[in-house]
């Protein structure tokens, strides 16, 4: 049998397994991320399913290990939630990308079997263990189970000949790896990995290329563990371990001679990993950021390479460089060897640990027209952002990150260039909007009576929307944070007037709080007082506030859906109901002249 045969082999109830039979395999570690690992409880709790060993079962949040995203913050604590009741161990926001942590915290070896929601799981053949990763039904099969089926995949072999060049990277040998295979040449194959220049790869080099085996379609890359990350798994593990090899007489589906000695610096151009391009045929081409990171390459390794360049070197003016490291262990490494401290002098951004842009939940993400030169596993459009991704090696997005511009490094130049004038702007100046001199100082309409004190604005309009900037796209998410009033988007009508109390728009400066209003169509809002900034943005949005003395709703007897009268200029509140009119505090000239010039601005 070959690798992947032997692996499926020693997990079933059978001797000898062949290619494209299925066979039910125990599962060694069986890990869930923050993205995903709601859901796969949902799965378990839904079905009336229980963990079935919670000793091989993990949760890794590894996605946004920062808890910044108000919806990965939920999935996180509800993930611990069950991880408390369940006594399953959480490798929480603090401790960096889960691969990772299970080939360096010995929760898989060579020969193991590994499944969890990230599509990468599969870089342990980069120790010779099996890892797949899987949708939430299957990992919640797995959790409930211990076993899943599987296909056992066809096997190719590839036999590496000649000399690796002094300046090919583990990233440069995947990315002419892409370049012939493509992203489907491999598809649905377990590739194993041979020949001298394999054997002397090391662990984090390994890693790299056994990362983007998603990338080329296949099931795993699995290298035959050496000698000495044999050893290193051992350690780990503490305990002896079997060694695993493939047989002499092993079937395989091909068996292919690649020469390494072939092998040019390369990188992805913007769009797809395999739309693979020589580094010489891109130089110069201007970047905005560049990213270092990654399953792929946030190892120590990485990292050092990434040191050797900028020690001593400024990013270029106009460039950010964002460093993230794979593990938190790898982050205290990095420190005690000063690396941070080089990161840091050449104005490099360093986050904590964790997958970082690709997985669009930390930093790394990129703008419209942002070109970004990446570490990452894929550049596909929307992945990391909105911009334009190149995929390369530590050692070239660092020198590119000083230079400003695609570049290898042996020519990073004396001085960087500066690209401060855009190619194309992109903005076009509206035209300038005259002042309404008749807008209406009278307004009609339903009344919502909302006597709480200190609504503030995320109870307005939560931050999770904050992004949104478009203000006919605000008014859905109006109260939808105020308990008792989720509906409120639903259920308000055009020319709808809002009577509240103390301190309304409380907390943050967000002009979304009154947009979200005018967006609705909301006619003006009446109330005894309000947060300092929020008047402001409501005065200077043209956006009608009002206030009054306590005792208005009970003067004219208001209640929830009459139709009331505002004279904002004069300072007047009629209940149309019952004919009933009381004062209030009117427009200053200030508010009324913003109110009519449509605005501030």
């Amino acid at each position: 049998m070959n690798l992947i045969e032997k692996i499926i082999a020693n997990h079933s109830n059978k001797k000898v397994v062949s290619a494209d039979e299925i066979v039910d395999i125990l599962i060694d570690t069986r890990a869930a991320r923050d993205f995903g690992g709601a859901n796969v409880v949902k799965n378990l709790v839904s079905n009336g399913l229980t963990v079935n060993d919670p000793a091989r079962t993990y949760f890794t949040f590894d996605c946004n290990p920062t808890g910044s995203d108000q919806k990965y913050a939920s999935n996180q604590q509800y993930c611990r939630m069950y991880a408390r009741e369940n006594g399953i161990k959480v490798f929480d926001i603090d401790a960096g990308i889960g691969t990772h942590l299970a080939i360096d915290g010995g929760l898989a070896w060579p020969g193991s079997t590994f499944v969890s929601t990230d599509s990468h799981a599969n870089i342990m053949g980069a120790i010779g263990s099996f890892g797949q990763g899987m949708g939430d039904q299957d990992i919640a099969a797995a959790w409930a189970k211990g076993s899943l089926w599987f296909k056992v995949p066809q096997s190719v072999k590839l036999v590496f000949k000649g000399k690796r060049p002094a300046n090919i990277s583990a990233k440069d040998i995947t990315l002419n790896l892409l370049k012939i295979f493509g992203a489907n040449k491999l598809l649905g194959l377990s590739v194993e990995f041979y020949g001298e220049a394999i054997d002397a790869l090391t662990l984090d080099e390994r890693i790299t290329i056994a990362s983007m085996a998603t990338e080329m379609g296949a099931i795993i890359f699995l290298f035959p563990a050496s000698k000495s990350i044999h050893e290193y798994c051992e350690k780990k593990t503490g305990r002896k371990l079997d060694v695993l090899k493939a047989d002499d007489d092993a079937k395989y589906e091909d068996i292919k001679e690649i020469d390494i000695s072939s092998f040019v610096p390369m990188l992805a151009r913007p769009g797809k990993p395999h739309d693979n391009s020589s580094v010489a045929n891109e130089k110069g081409k201007k970047i905005d950021s560049a990213f270092i990171g990654s399953c792929t390459n946030g190892r120590m390794e990485d990292l050092r390479e990434a040191a050797k360049i900028l020690k001593g070197r400024k990013v270029a003016p106009g460039v950010v460089l964002k460093i993230v490291p794979a593990t938190d262990p790898i982050w205290k490494q990095a420190m005690d060897e000063g690396l941070i401290q080089i990161f840091k002098d050449s104005g490099a951004m360093v986050s904590n640990a964790g997958c970082a842009g690709c997985a669009a939940g930390q930093v790394g993400q990129n703008g419209p027209k942002e070109v970004t030169i990446s570490t990452g596993n894929r550049n596909f459009e929307g992945k990391q952002g909105s911009g334009f991704v190149y995929l390369a090696s530590p050692s070239i997005v660092a020198a590119s990150a000083v230079a400003g511009f695609i570049t290898t490094p042996d020519e990073i130049p004396a001085k960087p260039t500066e690209f401060t004038k855009p190619e194309v702007s992109g903005f076009k100046l509206g035209v300038k909007k005259e002042a309404q001199k008749d807008k209406p100082l009278v307004v009609e309409g339903r009344v919502w009576v909302i006597i709480k004190d200190d609504i503030d604005t995320d109870m307005i309009f939560h931050n999770r929307y904050l992004t949104i900037t478009d203000i006919k796209e605000m008014g859905q998410y109006a109260f939808d944070n105020l308990k008792g009033y989720e509906d409120f988007a639903k259920k308000a009508q055009p020319n709808d007037i809002v009577i509240t109390s103390k301190n309304f728009g409380a907390g943050s400066s967000r002009q979304q709080a009154v947009d979200c209003f005018a967006s609705l169509g909301i006619s003006c809002i009446i109330a005894e007082s309000y947060g300092a900034i929020y008047e402001r943005n409501a005065i200077n949005a043209a956006f009608p506030i009002l206030t009054y003395k306590p005792g208005l709703i009970e003067s004219i007897d208001i209640k929830d859906g009459d139709k009331i009268r505002v004279d904002m200029a004069n300072g007047k509140v009629t209940n149309l109901k019952n004919g009933k009119t009381t004062d209030i505090n009117k427009f200053t000239d200030v508010q009324i002249e913003i109110y009519r010039n449509g605005g501030l601005l």
